[in-house]
């Protein structure tokens, strides 16, 4: 079975992890696993792998307005070698400082690719679950949309240094701890927006109408062969950990003065149906593995 479908049957059996942490007696916690063969295109630095790791689970604990707390991974790797593992670890260390976070250690293990098993724990007093979107509520996303998919562009392209840079993403930590408590229904874009949306309107029991255009990233714009491409790599592709999140319109304007980075409406909630620009949005996203 490919991941959608296991994820599926998992939620039947461990119902209480459906979003994108568990929230335990105030607590949050999520763990993540990538690997190079994946995850880490030829060109990513052992630095960048690090960040992106140890990013991929702090963006969950921003998903669920959390307080990022700490983390630590698991790295494996064919051999041990210092200034690899250091970068890794430097990397770790300085996306959980970016957040406000500590990054307190994790495992060694030999593997046959480079491998990063990471977990990230965060405080919350109102977590903001997938399930509580309702009809005529604003559909918004921080951030932009694609700059994993340029970066994969420039990896290909023999741009390392410029595709390190837009793999290393800033959680949005800060941003879910504003949205906590007035968003109704959060999750990050880490599947693609397209994806995400169709995760949340099978949480909230509900539809989107969404509207052009989309906050797609400059990297995009300037790299994407056409507009086919450009809504591939900003729609579809994921991999960027924005927060997608539904809350009341009449709050808009109060959260954006609030937050340090961009909160644009792509659309609004409706009673079912998931649309973009009046056309069927298909579910269709990253795939892990």
């Amino acid at each position: 079975m490919d991941e959608s479908a296991a994820l599926r049957r998992l939620s039947a059996l461990l119902p209480e992890a459906g979003d994108d942490a568990a929230v335990v007696d105030g607590l949050v916690i999520s763990t993540d696993m990538l690997h190079e063969s994946t995850d880490f295109p030829v060109g990513t630095t052992p630095y960048t792998a690090g960040w992106r790791s140890v990013g991929a689970s702090l963006s969950d604990i921003a998903a669920m307005g959390g307080e990022a707390v700490a983390a630590v991974a698991v790295y494996g790797a064919p051999a041990f070698e210092w200034e690899a593992i250091e970068a890794f670890v430097t990397g770790a260390r300085d996306v959980c400082r970016s957040v406000d976070g500590a990054y307190v250690g994790g495992d060694l293990d030999q593997h046959e690719e480079l491998t990063a098993a990471t977990t990230a724990v965060g405080r919350v007093d109102e977590p903001v679950w997938r399930s509580g979107a309702s009809p005529d509520e604003a559909v918004c996303v921080t951030g932009t949309l694609g700059r994993s998919a340029a970066a994969l562009e420039l990896f290909r392209a023999g741009e390392t240094d410029r595709a390190n840079e837009l793999f290393q993403f800033s959680p949005r930590v800060a941003a879910g701890r504003v949205l906590a408590g007035r968003a109704t229904a959060m999750i990050d874009s880490s599947d693609g927006v397209a994806r995400s949306l169709h995760q949340l309107a099978a949480a909230s029991d509900c539809g989107f109408a969404l509207d052009s255009p989309l906050p797609i990233d400059d990297a995009v714009e300037e790299l994407a062969a056409d507009e086919a491409d450009r809504r591939e790599m900003g729609v579809f592709f994921g991999e960027d950990f924005e927060l997608v999140c539904t809350l009341p319109t009449e709050l808009l304007s109060e959260l954006r003065a609030e937050l340090s980075v961009p909160l644009s409406r792509i659309g609004t909630v409706t009673d079912e149906g998931i649309t973009l620009d009046g056309e069927e949005l298909p579910d269709r996203g990253y795939t892990h593995g």
